[in-house]
């Protein structure tokens, strides 16, 4: 069993972005597809898709590069896991974080969605901090 698996996730992107794959395969459940929504609409994955093999689905990221062949460098810099099951982080939405001032995102699950913090403010709705991505 996993204790968080929001922080499993971030962790399959990262391991794989720095063993330099195309592909991270993540076990499937609603929020991570959200997340994996929110990370292609950004611009810091290419795609994703969703399978529905058995015994549970699969969303298959592909990662998104940048550079010449021999010195490509992954989009994705960091990817930080800000909320815990341990230590739960909220905040309101006057006090929704800017990461790196506004050159990286932080997603956040308000009680209208998962979305990022500037569509959050721009809804004028706080809630659980998830992640930092830049």
């Amino acid at each position: 069993m996993m204790s968080d698996p929001i922080a499993d996730m971030l962790t399959r992107v990262r391991n794989a972005l720095m063993a330099g794959k195309a592909t991270a395969e993540v076990p499937a459940s609603k929020i991570k597809i959200e997340i994996a929504r929110i990370l292609k609409e950004e611009g810091f994955i290419e795609d994703f898709t969703v399978g529905d093999e058995k015994p549970y689905a699969l969303i298959t990221i592909t990662l998104k590069y940048y550079g010449a062949r021999r010195e490509r460098k992954p989009v994705i810099t960091s990817i930080q896991r800000v909320s815990k099951p341990g230590r739960r982080v909220y905040r309101g939405r006057t006090d929704l974080p800017r990461v790196l001032s506004g050159i990286g995102i932080a997603i956040v699950t308000t009680p209208k969605g998962v979305m990022t913090a500037q569509q959050a403010r721009r809804e004028r709705v706080g809630g659980e901090v998830l992640c930092y991505v830049w």
